[in-house]
């Protein structure tokens, strides 16, 4: 389909647009008028005897509080919410349009995106791994990323708002990274459930997001507070906490508190939850059947945690729910945002990616985008053709099918999150804010070691001789574990055999098995030793030799049940 064209040109409501903002950010930033003087000090025409004789003045009123300054329960106050309602008030239907589109742009074409940005007044953009700048030696190019989002918020600033677009990325850890080294390689989520340590949790949330900052991005679509029911679960896996709703939520809502710590905007996904469903969303559209109550009782508890922390962004999956709308996406569907909002929630509700083949294959050509907007979205992630869904918000919201309200509250939203993330945190990208790349090394080691979880086996003294054999892994595992096997004073050629299962791999043999993703192939293992790792960095295969070895503790607890071994299956914590 082609674009339809726009009504007319924004440009001149560029100016109210600007004098609005300004004014009203101008109002949020005005100090406090002083108190009056108490009426009992004494004034310079008042004699000691008058004043002796007189009622004593009560003591002063405590001054009022200021309205702004009055939370909204997501993060932001009444003043950024003023703010916003100002300066959409002052938009075009256009402008409006564009603030709750989140795109993808293919590659290098950082110039041509930048210019989409300011042409269809886009919210800012989401960075995937084909648009990160790479070095001769494939690593991350730090500073060329930071410039791609620097020309990108360029965009957004000569569109003429007086707030930063969103930069975001997907950065979990473990599998889901678009980061790769010099920054810090983290393991996967699974890690902090079997860690079972909210504190380092925040610490690595924060550790995590610092890294980000420098880079100049914003938003994280982290964490994954998914409650995975195993085996079953084809997608989730590792990238969930645990597979425990109460674990999953208290994880979860550690990790985005470190994030906002760190000054990134972390985002709860996916809702109505992805870790129950045997399906896989990019493919296909998963079906969740389970009742309200069993949804409540499981996969709704994280998200309540997160409303009940005020975390400002939740996530909504591509997952058809009958008990709510049969048949549609829980992204595009209204009974299923009204569940999000009936459990408190008042920040920014994004879809996942509507160009995933749940809902691209049903509903194309910008018609995804308008249906989620009119059933309760506020912020439209990845369309497959951001310039066809621009234009089918615009010409449904000329037709009548999409209420003016509708948009106008989405836009509200948006523009309200990053007001207040704009007053409370240095810009991204500032000097000195954040964290160099690199720098959460000895946090992710921490992570690795606390969650490293003996299965089935001894739980002290070696589990190995001096020497021993590796097979199995993925490309790179066999050299990172004999590297770490060397750190720890073991060497690779003879002895047990220790069988390594990756992603997705199946079931191995041997002397020792390790699970380097989630642990459910383990379950089907005829090794007698049986170890969960939860991750393939150097640090994660440094915590397993230390282990094999006999020179660490295995602390790790099961985080879900794998076949005949229950959830909190491993070794007793040190004191």
């Amino acid at each position: 389909m082609a674009p339809f064209p726009l009504r007319h040109s924004p440009a001149k409501s560029f100016p109210l647009l600007l004098a609005l903002s300004a004014m009203a950010l101008a109002s949020c930033s005005a100090a406090p008028s002083a108190a009056p003087p108490s009426s009992s000090a004494p004034t310079a025409d008042a004699s000691p005897t008058a004043s002796a004789s007189t009622t004593p003045a009560p003591p002063p009123a405590s001054p009022s509080p200021d309205p702004g300054s009055r939370p909204l329960g997501w993060g932001p106050e009444q003043r950024d919410q003023d703010a916003a309602l100002a300066a959409v008030a002052a938009m075009s239907p256009e402008q409006k349009a564009g603030q709750v589109l989140l795109p993808f742009f293919k590659g290098s074409q950082v110039e041509a995106h930048a210019a989409l940005i300011q042409r269809l007044h886009l919210a800012g953009s989401i960075i995937m791994g084909d648009n990160v700048p790479r070095d001769p030696q494939g690593k991350v190019d730090v500073a060329a990323m930071g410039a791609v989002n620097q020309r990108l918020q360029q965009a957004v600033a000569a569109d003429g708002r007086r707030w930063p677009g969103i930069m975001s990325v997907d950065q979990e850890g473990g599998a889901v990274a678009r980061l790769g080294p010099p920054l810090t390689e983290w393991p996967a989520p699974m890690s902090y459930g079997a860690a079972g340590n909210l504190d380092l949790t925040r610490k690595a949330g924060k550790g995590l997001a610092s890294e980000l900052v420098p880079l100049g991005f914003d938003l994280d679509f982290a964490p994954d507070t998914d409650v995975t029911v195993g085996p079953a679960d084809p997608t989730i896996g590792a990238r969930s906490m645990s597979g425990d709703p109460a674990a999953a939520a208290a994880q979860g809502t550690a990790f985005s508190q470190g994030m906002l710590d760190a000054g990134v905007l972390p985002t709860v996904k996916h809702f109505p939850g992805h870790g129950s469903v045997t399906a896989d969303s990019h493919l296909s559209l998963p079906v969740q059947p389970a009742g309200i109550d069993v949804l409540r009782g499981r996969d709704w508890r994280p998200f309540e945690a997160a409303v009940a922390a005020g975390l400002p962004v939740v996530m909504t999956g591509h997952i058809a729910v009958p008990a709510l709308e049969p048949g549609v996406p829980a992204s595009l569907s209204a009974p299923s945002y009204s569940a999000l909002r009936g459990l408190g929630f008042k920040g920014v509700a994004v879809t996942d990616a509507l160009n995933m083949g749940a809902v691209d294959k049903q509903y194309p050509a910008g018609a995804a985008a308008v249906k989620a907007l009119a059933a309760g979205a506020d912020l439209l992630l990845m369309p497959t053709d951001v310039e066809q869904a621009h234009a089918a918000i615009v010409q449904a919201l000329a037709a009548g099918t999409l209420p003016a309200a509708r948009l106008d509250e989405a836009a509200q939203r948006v523009a309200t999150m990053m007001i207040w993330h704009a007053r409370t945190t240095p810009p991204a990208g500032t000097a000195g804010s954040g964290a160099p790349a690199g720098s959460g090394a000895a946090l992710s080691a921490q992570v690795s070691a606390s969650a490293v979880t003996v299965v089935s086996g001894p739980c002290s003294g070696p589990l190995v001789p001096g020497s021993v054999r590796v097979a199995g892994g993925g490309p790179g595992d066999r050299e990172r574990f004999e590297a770490a096997a060397a750190r720890a004073g073991l060497t690779v050629g003879s002895g047990p055999l220790v069988n390594l299962i990756g992603f997705g791999g199946k079931p191995a043999g041997g002397d020792i098995a390790v699970s380097l993703d989630a642990p459910w192939p383990l379950q089907g293992s005829s090794a007698p030793v049986k170890v969960a790792l939860y991750g393939r960095t150097d640090a994660a295969f440094d915590a397993l030799a230390a282990v094999l070895a006999g020179k660490a503790p295995a602390p790790g607890k099961l985080p879900a049940a794998v076949g005949p071994f229950p959830a909190g299956t491993g070794c007793p914590r040190p004191n």
